[in-house]
């Protein structure tokens, strides 16, 4: 059983762990052969340390890089996949101070920000290691559960028993109960919506949101919590944060009011969560405890689990999703698994993905449409993008997008309930976060919404 008052913080504890017709013209025949094999491949991948190259089953974290590559902390050192090739750095073939790995962040410059337990931060840039600990750096604390790296490229550590730090490549400022509004010291995640704002998950003392002057503490006692232990948190395309608990179920909040689904009121199998991510059509996916992988679109609730899927293990500590939408999971003991409804896109074609060259803004399709349509843009740097939708007369009827995106292809959908029919356009503005691009790049295009 899962035990309110356990430290989730602790690794001895088993509960910290979770195809028409033939046409007879040989070329066109390859050509759907190839899409066939790449966008409807199983649904189900599993890499365990039995076949493959994983070090560890246990999967405490996932980061993906801008090429793709999968960077994976597990309980025995950390793993690179690239889609063919593995890649193992433990204690003893590099510069990794622990092979427990909780947390994972990668920064425009491409280097990999590792949480480790009991060994500090460390700094990986694919050929040197930094290692950042209480010994020789400003760090307050050397277990690390998570790292988040803000718009400015601050670099933001949520330390156990040490509070929350800041590194900003030089400087460490340093918040805990004694000198700001931090309302406990041992952190376990961290959440950076698009307005920059922090959001720090305590093990035990609820959720702290800091704007970077005001501290706003949300706690079961004093807001719609049902729980003071905050798992993960993650933000939907609208920027609301929702919020996993140990034993409290999933809220989110509104800015206002905050709404927690429960076993009892909603499709969610147990409300033991460990994890929370929402992919680019902000359907939310939920890791549990014992209960499996939970899929909520808003209305329906999908839940996957070992007995009716191809997940290998019931409980999900951690997930992730790539350019594709393949969702990557990390279970407790039971490896990785790779998901995707309809079929995975085949995880080798992601090693000859190219970024895009050049900014672009795509005709969404259909076009018209009723009601809804899909749009795509090219980012071939990382940026911080809007994209809004504007009716004939120029007002504001939709923002679609309002946060970083990564270098790469992108699409977002767009319902136009409730909307008239008629001529909007639609504005792509992205602003490139590597200082070498100083050029934002602003484009619109005209959409049709036909009743």
């Amino acid at each position: 059983m899962f035990n309110e008052n356990i430290d989730l913080i602790n690794p001895s504890n088993n509960n910290f762990l979770f195809w028409k017709k033939f046409v007879n013209i040989k070329f066109i025949c390859f050509t759907l052969l190839l899409i066939f094999e790449v966008q409807a491949g199983p649904e189900w991948i599993v890499y365990n340390s039995f076949n493959s190259g994983l070090p560890n089953n246990t999967i405490y974290s996932i980061a993906i890089d801008k090429f793709g590559v999968k960077w994976i902390g597990t309980g025995g050192g950390l793993a690179k996949f690239d889609g063919t090739i593995w890649t193992i750095y433990k204690t003893d073939n590099s510069g990794l101070p622990n092979n427990l790995i909780f947390s994972i962040a990668i920064d425009d410059s491409g280097n990999k920000w590792i949480g480790t337990y009991l060994g500090g931060l460390a700094k990986f840039d694919g050929t040197n290691w930094v290692i950042y600990n209480t010994s020789n750096s400003g760090i307050p604390a050397n277990s690390v559960y998570a790292v988040a790296i803000d718009k400015f490229g601050n670099k933001w550590i949520g330390t156990s028993p040490g509070g929350v730090a800041k590194f900003d490549n030089m400087n460490w400022t340093v918040y805990n109960t004694s000198n700001s509004g931090m309302p406990g010291n041992a952190v376990y995640c961290l959440g950076i919506d698009s307005l920059n704002t922090k959001w720090i998950g305590t093990n035990g003392s609820g959720l702290a949101k800091f704007d970077g002057t005001n501290w706003t503490i949300f706690t079961a006692g004093s807001s719609g919590l049902t729980n003071n232990y905050i798992t993960s948190i993650a933000f939907d395309n609208s920027n609301t944060p929702w919020v996993a608990t140990a034993v409290g179920g999933l809220a989110k909040y509104n800015g206002v009011n905050w709404f927690t689904y429960l076993s009892s009121n909603s499709g969610l199998p147990d409300v033991k969560l460990y994890s929370v991510c929402i992919d680019q059509y902000d359907n939310k996916w939920i890791g549990t405890v014992d209960s499996g992988l939970v899929k909520f679109d808003g209305v329906n609730w999908t839940v996957y689990k070992k007995n009716n899927s191809g997940l290998p293990k019931n409980y999900i500590i951690s997930i992730n999703k790539d350019n594709y939408d393949n969702k990557w999971i990390g279970t407790y003991d039971g490896g990785l698994a790779v998901f995707k409804e309809g079929g995975i896109v085949n995880v080798d074609e992601e090693n000859i993905y190219s970024l895009p060259k050049d900014f672009k803004l795509v005709q969404n399709f259909p076009n018209p449409f009723n009601p809804s349509t899909t749009i795509q843009f090219d980012l071939p740097n990382a940026s911080y993008v809007t994209l809004k939708i504007f009716n004939i007369l120029g007002q504001e009827v939709a923002t679609l997008i309002n946060e970083k995106r990564e270098a790469g292809q992108h699409s977002v959908p767009w319902n136009a309930r409730g909307l008239a029919s008629g001529v909007y356009f639609y504005r792509l503005h992205a602003h490139p976060t590597d200082a070498k691009q100083t050029n934002d790049f602003v484009q619109t295009k005209k959409l049709l919404l036909l009743r």
